[in-house]
């Protein structure tokens, strides 16, 4: 009885280690809890580890929301210093603090402010999260897509049909988006 009962604690342990830590690369899909010092070589699978990729196409479409809320309100906020010239250039506005917002602040935590709100994150091919190079590559296939009609219709579809829920952008560069677990 005792057995088991520690058996059913290691099991309730081993389901709710999905944390994701800011230094600790994801933990594939072996059968042993992950230690704290071990990191990972690849990606969770989408069918072993199907958590990681539950609603995320949804919560993507959250965070950019959220974020264009954000990116409007720093526009707003730079327009004065503009002085309010910038109404006549606001679309290059949206696009250069737009770009600089998603590459910022992906490549210091792998998440827009968006992103974080809604417990999403992205990672590279091997699990680790974005640096700089990676998201200001990822931010610009991003603005790529958006500018191009067709390639934000593949890349939503993608988004809604593949089993990790990647864009048109993770897909070129080997990106995940995935839950992020919340802290304990």
């Amino acid at each position: 009885m005792i057995v088991l009962a520690h058996l059913t604690k290691v099991t309730q342990q081993h389901s709710l280690n999905l944390e994701l830590t800011s230094s600790q690369p994801l933990h594939g899909a072996e059968a042993i809890p992950p230690k704290q010092s071990e990191t990972m070589t690849h990606l969770p699978d989408p069918i072993s580890q199907s958590a990681f990729y539950e609603n995320v196409p949804t919560k993507r479409l959250f965070a950019w929301v959220l974020d264009a809320v954000i990116i409007l309100g720093i526009c707003l906020i730079v327009l004065p210093f503009t002085g309010f010239l910038g109404i006549l250039f606001w679309p290059l506005m949206w696009l250069v603090v737009g770009f600089a917002y998603r590459t910022i602040t992906i490549a210091n935590g792998s998440a827009t402010w968006g992103m974080r709100l809604v417990s999403i994150e992205l990672r590279n091919r091997t699990g680790a999260r974005l640096d700089l190079t990676e998201a200001a590559l990822h931010t610009l296939g991003y603005t790529i897509s958006i500018g191009i009609f067709l390639l934000q219709a593949v890349s939503i579809v993608l988004m809604c049909a593949s089993m990790r829920g990647q864009s048109l952008t993770d897909h070129v560069l080997g990106t995940v988006m995935l839950n992020k677990q919340a802290r304990r």
